[in-house]
């Protein structure tokens, strides 16, 4: 019987990967990665084969989601398969739907965690990750399908007090990846439809840009400011406080470069206390 273990890369590039996901993908009779739920801007193919000592066949999207049967399950019945990933392995719902798959038919998986957004931008901005609430995702749509579902999520975080995760969409495949500037002003437009005075220009938001890397870019600051900043190359995240303690309002002025007045208009205007 054979194994699949889903091994984390981490952030940005191929260094990324741990000790234990590094020893564990050496030792596989194969290795599977994919690359389409997340950009790793600074991965290399031939760098990562070279870590690895062994070469790496890069699946599709179709090959995962619809040719799973092919492209790993009948490899993991006799083998013992390593299949990486960007990020942590399961925060992508296709990751755990290709686990429970091949749970179902009798094969063994491991999980071999590592660093992604949801666990790594609280640190690099300077919040408290237990005060975040449900992460949203800004879809790359075409003109007049936007959801308004993101913007409900947003304004329940914010109306409990709770940081919002906002990730925005990616198309690997075609090379196409949502700005934060694009974001916001999908978020503006339907603030516009609703009227909810949740996200306007005055809004208190965080960029991140790179996050990872060494040439990350980390703003905070309204809203209507953010939109002109330059974040550079994706991938770019965006986060939408609540309310903030003491200390995640230094955090945001030293580690995001945000203006204390912007900080205290913003508890000032939403939370009184």
């Amino acid at each position: 019987m054979g194994q699949l273990s889903f091994i984390g890369l981490g952030l940005h590039s191929e260094l990324g990967i741990s000790l234990r996901g590094l020893e564990e993908a050496k030792g596989a009779d194969l290795v599977l990665a994919e690359f389409y739920t997340s950009l790793m801007p600074g991965l290399s193919l031939e760098r990562l084969e070279s870590l690895l000592g062994k070469s790496v066949k890069v699946l599709s999207r179709s090959d995962v989601e619809e040719k799973a049967e092919q492209t790993v399950l009948n490899e993991a019945r006799t083998k013992t398969v390593a299949f990486l990933v960007p990020g942590d392995p399961m925060a992508a719902t296709t990751h755990l739907d290709l686990r429970l798959r091949v749970e179902r038919a009798g094969i063994k998986t491991r999980i071999v965690h590592g660093a992604s957004v949801t666990s790594a931008v609280s640190s690099v901005i300077g919040l408290q990750n237990y005060k975040f609430g449900r992460t949203v995702t800004i879809p790359i749509v075409e003109a007049g399908t936007m959801p308004e579902s993101p913007y409900d999520f947003i304004e329940e975080n914010l109306y409990r007090g709770l940081h919002t995760l906002v990730l925005l969409d990616i198309k690997a495949e075609e090379k196409t990846y949502m700005t934060i500037p694009q974001a916001l002003k999908q978020l503006l437009a339907i603030e516009g439809k609703r009227r909810g005075n949740v996200i306007t220009n005055e809004t208190l938001a965080v960029g991140v840009a790179r996050i990872g890397s060494e040439d990350m870019k980390i703003k905070a600051g309204r809203v209507g400011r953010l939109q002109s900043y330059d974040f550079g190359s994706p991938p770019h995240s965006i986060v939408i406080p609540g309310k903030l303690h003491f200390m995640e309002a230094e955090g945001l002025q030293v580690l995001a470069s945000a203006e204390r007045s912007d900080l205290e208009k913003n508890i000032q205007a939403r939370f009184l206390a």
